[in-house]
């Protein structure tokens, strides 16, 4: 395998990941709109809304794990140039970013404060 074929295949990848990523994003979003509609009726306004917020905020968050590792592989095969890592560390920063603040505004508490299950009774 030459390195021309070897950085085509490593860009199908990343191409890939990126398309996945999109996906994941535009048919969980839809996904969870029409599952809230659904669910309208049982739990009235307010719990649909709680339900597709909960629902889209997961959609993100797994549609931009999939766009971190598009960056990552593009980094580590295709283009590894120090300017190349210096834009990737940048973009998994503010991505890192983005995913901790939704993880916080949909459990609603800090990772390190939620609550550890409780020690079984003797």
């Amino acid at each position: 395998m030459t390195s021309a074929d070897f950085d085509e295949l490593m860009e199908t990848v990343v191409r890939g990941f990126e398309i996945g990523g999109v996906l994941i994003l535009a048919v969980g979003s839809v996904a969870a709109f029409v599952v809230a509609a659904l669910s309208y009726r049982h739990v009235g306004w307010m719990g649909a809304y709680e339900q597709a917020r909960r629902n889209v905020g997961r959609a993100i968050l797994l549609g931009l794990e999939f766009l971190i590792i598009a960056d990552i592989v593009m980094t580590i095969t295709v283009d590894p140039t120090l300017e190349s890592a210096a834009a990737l560390g940048l973009i998994v920063l503010v991505r890192t970013f983005l995913s901790f603040s939704l993880e916080i505004e949909l459990e609603g508490s800090l990772p390190w404060r939620r609550g550890s299950p409780a020690p079984p009774e003797r």
